[in-house]
């Protein structure tokens, strides 16, 4: 090993790597045959080979399964659909992009909008025929989607909590910044979905990421101690500022983090982010470039399974990574310097800044905006609060919205919007489920093995009703639930964590930390809600009455003797 690992890119034949390698080499830059798969008119499906490319595109390929069933038995293909998702880096849009998004929900997609744990949007039930509309109705909006899926960089992160509104301006800056430089140059999306000109793709080469791109998908944060709403040791590379007499001095650099494993594999885990040292804001771009660039080359392009960062980190060691990262930028990086994380959630209502702008941080039960019935009109009633805002929109990791930097007259308007349509003020929500997420799993996510965000509501009701027997009715405890074992709501840092194996059947998994800063560790495999319930009762209740001041759950159940402590990601599963 003196001499270092072996490179894994493809310098390496394409016959000795997955076979998703030779289908992105053979792509020229992203293209395919999507064309030539939009264009037939005898399914709503695209080629298969396609549906791997397109998601660089930013977009999956699903079908409604709720319809599965019915349609088998009518001897129909199945009910297919499209996934778009937006790269939207640091989670912010102005008022006039929010309503154009809400105009292509009802033109172009299901009627709704959802807000995802990576501060992006997303529309579901696109038909084939739609696509392109779609996005070039996003690129009318100044938006775009390339690389918000695919195995590349996608939607960079950024802390937007409103307590952190002096820093906050710079932090977006370098969010947007590092998302623009790690985008994918191909013609291919310009092409095919705006109508560009046809230029060679040979000539058309990706300076950073070459023909074959990443081996899997990639993922930056920004946060702002001492809040970790993105939750930062998640992330392939986490950027903690480190803000001295209120100005940003530069940012802590954490690597390997990652959420993503596979049932009864226990070669994969999830696992934290290690932090390796601190670099100067001038210097986050080449750090940013220099860590994707070693990824690159030395992930594994074998086994896909094995194929993020977080896994190159674990393998070869922070200690190495670094050096080979210092090697490329031409500099060393200074040593990490000291922070502090409170909390990963959002901070609810109403608040005012320093210069006297307003936000208001509104609760989306798991992302989900649509007029839901009569009585809870939240799509149009951000629709009429679009139409007065003076400031923006962003979408914080937790699924929810803050209306933004906003003047004193358009908050009284805004105040005046929320009562007329009715909608939840946070303080009538309980702690509990203001500190919950669920991924989409059913009817669309084709991963899903199980129910997630249509469950996880009825679930957290009888959790609400245990913790309110116990005397815990305004405690938080952060609960979070995936339909797979995939980590797309980030359930391994939940306190109570659960991710689907079956229809109605779930992991628990227990004593992930309240601030971002601990893996949990699967308590109970493939139980159903009785059993959920009957393990969790008499814990929450022990927890009331034994627990220390200010002990959070996650450490609680820990000193408690339920779990162990995890502290590395290889120790997921002891």
């Amino acid at each position: 090993m003196s001499n270092g690992p072996e490179r894994s890119d493809v310098t390496r034949p394409l016959e000795e790597l997955h076979p998703n390698e030779r289908l992105k080499y053979d792509s020229n830059y992203l293209r395919g045959t999507i064309e030539e798969s939009l264009a037939d008119p005898i399914t709503g499906a695209l080629a298969e080979s396609d549906t791997q490319l397109t998601k660089f595109h930013g977009f999956y390929q699903q079908d409604e399964r709720d319809l599965r069933g019915e349609r088998r038995k009518q001897k129909l293909e199945p009910a297919y659909q499209m996934m778009i998702r937006l790269r939207l880096p640091g989670g912010v849009c102005t008022p006039q992009q929010w309503l154009q998004l809400d105009e292509l929900a009802h033109t172009h997609a299901d009627g709704g909008l959802r807000l995802t744990t990576r501060q992006t949007f997303q529309f579901h039930g696109i038909l084939k025929h739609n696509l392109k509309g779609a996005m070039q109705g996003i690129n009318n909006a100044l938006l775009d989607t390339l690389a918000a899926c695919g195995d590349d960089n996608r939607t960079t992160m950024a802390t937007v909590n409103p307590t952190n509104a002096g820093i906050y301006p710079e932090v977006q800056r370098h969010a947007k910044a590092v998302s623009d430089h790690l985008v994918p140059r191909t013609a291919a999306y310009r092409e095919i979905w705006l109508d560009g000109e046809r230029v060679d793709g040979d000539g058309d080469p990706e300076p950073l990421y070459g023909p074959t791109y990443l081996p899997r998908k990639f993922k930056i944060g920004f946060a702002v101690p001492p809040t970790n709403d993105i939750d930062v040791y998640s992330q392939d590379i986490g950027f903690i500022a480190i803000v001295e007499g209120g100005e940003l001095q530069g940012f802590n650099v954490a690597i390997g983090g990652g959420m993503g494993r596979t049932d009864n594999e226990p070669a994969t885990f999830p696992r934290l982010a290690d932090v390796i040292g601190f670099c100067r804001p001038e210097q986050m771009i080449a750090v940013a470039e220099a860590i994707l660039t070693t990824q690159r080359d030395y992930g594994d392009r074998e086994d896909r399974k094995h194929a993020r960062m977080k896994y190159t980190v674990d393998d070869y060691g922070p200690d190495w990574f670094r050096g080979e990262v210092e090697r490329r930028m031409g500099e060393s990086l200074e040593q990490a310097r000291a922070f502090h994380f409170e909390h990963n959630g959002d901070q609810y209502g109403w608040y005012q800044d320093d210069d006297g702008r307003w936000y208001y941080t509104l609760f989306i039960e798991n992302g989900r905006i649509r007029d839901w019935d009569d009585d809870y009109p939240l799509m149009t009633a951000l629709r009429e609060i679009a139409r007065i805002n003076d400031g923006d929109f962003r979408l914080t990791p937790n699924q929810n919205l803050i209306i933004a930097n906003i003047s004193g007259e358009a908050a009284e308007k805004v105040d005046e919007l929320l009562a007329q349509y009715g909608i939840m003020d946070p303080s009538k929500v309980s702690a509990l489920r203001l500190n919950s997420m669920a991924c989409v799993a059913f009817p669309t996510c084709g991963m899903a093995m199980a129910e997630s965000e249509r469950y996880l509501p009825s679930l957290l009701t009888k959790l609400e009703g245990i913790m309110s027997e116990a005397g815990l009715g305004d405690d938080p405890i952060i609960v979070r639930m995936t339909g797979c074992n995939n980590g797309c709501a980030r359930p391994y840092l939940a306190e109570i964590g659960f991710s689907g194996r079956a229809p109605g059947k779930y992991n628990l998994y227990l004593g992930g930390g309240f601030r971002g800063e601990r893996l949990n560790k699967p308590y109970l495999y493939n139980i159903g809600e009785e059993r959920i319930l009957e393990e969790l009762t008499p814990m929450i209740h022990h927890y009331a009455t034994d627990r220390n001041q200010g002990e959070p759950f996650g450490d609680f159940v820990i000193r408690a003797g339920y779990i162990g402590e995890t502290r590395a990601g290889r120790e997921f599963y002891d």
